[in-house]
């Protein structure tokens, strides 16, 4: 057994987000597992950029109101205690609303070479107006 009393908080690296995000880990890949987990907090009006994972990715929701997109253009606002199952391979997006912080933990299975992630553009800010106008 492994008793991990806490995780130093991290602000996340702004060429993969847009506004202030913050990151603890909870588990990184190692062989012979391969799960990435991260508690994830959004402040308001900040979010990913695209991107999509190879084994997919789940989002547990653990506080506040958020917004998670895909390409094409199917969006959810999402709350505290909800989770939802991104596909591998889809592209797609996740943050705050512009009046609300949201934090969730994040789980991905890894591709053994790293958490499998790719990480594209950044959401314009019309594809975030459009969405919070879509789920309003």
């Amino acid at each position: 057994m492994e008793h991990i009393t806490r995780t130093s908080t991290a602000k996340a690296p702004a060429e993969r987000f847009t506004g202030d995000v913050y990151l603890n880990m909870i588990e990184t890949p190692a062989e012979p597992a391969r799960l990435a987990a991260a508690l994830v907090r959004f402040t308001p009006g900040a979010r990913t950029n695209w991107h999509s994972h190879a084994n997919g990715q789940t989002l547990h929701i653990t506080d506040g109101v958020g917004l998670v997109g895909t390409r094409d253009g199917e969006v959810v606002r999402v709350s505290a205690g909800e989770t939802v199952k991104c596909p591998p391979g889809e592209e797609h997006w996740h943050g705050g609303t512009d009046t609300t912080l949201m934090a969730h933990i994040a789980l991905v299975v890894g591709d053994g070479q790293g958490d499998g992630t790719t990480w594209l553009e950044p959401v314009t800010d019309e594809e975030y107006a459009a969405a919070l106008d879509a789920t309003r």
